[in-house]
């Protein structure tokens, strides 16, 4: 029938979030957005090692609205995307209506997830991401407004709270529902506990479990094995799916081995054929001028700075590798394997140039998260 009119439809957003084509999460491997290392190439990485979800990087809407190209080019989706959102992240009601209907007009996006959980302190401070999660109200007028102006799903990504032990997201399940957003991910840490303690899954379970059944809930923290992945599914049958963060980092094979249901002990040689597949990705993305192969230098170096941290299956005498475990020195199993378990940006800067050619003249490089890697894959 004729579309009702916008007086309408606001009064009822149930309704109108209900009208939505609705994504099914259930079971379905989803790579978080991540800043920074969650760029278009490396989500090409993952989807041919069989990532099913991907999200663009976090864009900030006051960045979007002004038409920053550096911000639109965040929401870049490659046709290899076959299911694939855009994170925003801002502060009020009326710019993330504006950004969400911007979008909507010129991405060809399957959702837009709003970020209520990043951490960071210049985003907290200026009132988005995790300090939401002390407005309630604001939320809740964030979330109308967008679904107001939305025809795609709204999805949102949040923490267990902001101060530790105050948890307070599992007291608006049902209203987060109500409000109109299709699925909710909880990143099992507070605000302020940022990545320094195990993801809380307990407390994520009994989100899900609040959840009425129309709003899709997962979890995200700390997976890094499929016997992760199937444990918290199989501890929680009210989980539709969980986000892979830093594990896919790490190592973005996960993915195989979420699907394949196994323990990969993945060679040096295969290794260094996904960063090789990177490096033409981007390449491909970024330009193959000089310009472009540094960029793309410079977002492998990045990526390099996590996945030294991978120890091989056949080298541990404990299996599966944990998340949260500070990788000992090791010898691999042969020149390369030793190479790439290195956590010196000497190292891997030369494997940067096995794949790129000489870096110019007085390079250097400090990863962005510098050295508290194990604390902050910086994803909200």
């Amino acid at each position: 029938g004729p579309k009702p009119s916008k007086k309408a439809r606001d009064l009822s957003p149930k309704l109108h979030a209900r009208e939505k084509k609705l994504i099914d999460f259930r079971g379905k491997l989803y790579l978080a957005p991540l800043t920074t290392v969650g760029n278009l190439p490396f989500r090409r990485v993952c989807k041919v090692l069989g990532a099913d979800i991907t999200c663009g990087e976090m864009a900030l809407c006051t960045n979007l609205l002004q038409g920053q190209a550096s911000e639109w080019a965040l929401l870049r989706r490659h046709s290899s995307e076959d299911v694939f959102g855009v994170q925003i992240c801002g502060a009020y009601p009326d710019t993330i209506a504006r950004t969400t209907e911007l979008i909507e007009r010129e991405c060809t996006v399957d959702f837009i997830d709003i970020n209520m959980g990043c951490p960071i302190d210049i985003i907290v401070n200026k009132g988005s991401g995790s300090s939401l999660l002390m407005k309630p109200m604001r939320m809740k007028n964030i979330i109308q407004a967008a679904c107001g102006t939305m025809e795609k799903p709204l999805t949102v990504k949040v923490r267990t709270g902001y101060f530790e032990g105050r948890n307070r997201i599992d007291s608006l399940i049902s209203n987060i529902s109500d409000w109109g957003v299709s699925a909710l991910t909880i990143h099992g840490r507070s605000r302020q506990q940022r990545y320094s303690k195990l993801a809380d899954w307990d407390y994520i379970y009994d989100c899900a479990r609040k959840a009425p059944d129309v709003l899709h809930v997962l979890g995200n923290g700390d997976i890094f094995s499929y016997t992760d992945w199937n444990k918290h599914l199989s501890d929680c049958p009210g989980l539709s799916a969980c986000m892979i963060a830093r594990g896919a980092l790490i190592k973005p094979w996960i993915f195989t081995e979420i699907k394949e249901q196994r323990h990969w002990d993945i060679a040096s040689g295969e290794r260094f054929n996904i960063l090789k597949d990177f490096v033409s990705f981007g390449l491909e993305h970024w330009g193959s001028d000089a310009k472009g192969v540094e960029t793309t230098r410079h977002f492998l170096l990045e990526w390099l700075s996590y996945t030294y941290r991978y120890i091989p299956v056949g080298l541990l005498d404990v299996v599966p590798q944990r998340l949260n475990w500070r990788p000992p020195s090791y010898f691999g199993r042969d020149d390369l394997e030793t190479l790439m378990a290195s956590d010196s940006a000497a190292d891997w800067i030369r494997i940067s140039e096995m794949l790129l050619g000489k870096v110019p003249e007085g390079f250097t490089f400090t990863p962005k998260h510098k050295s508290n890697a194990y604390d902050r894959a910086e994803n909200g």
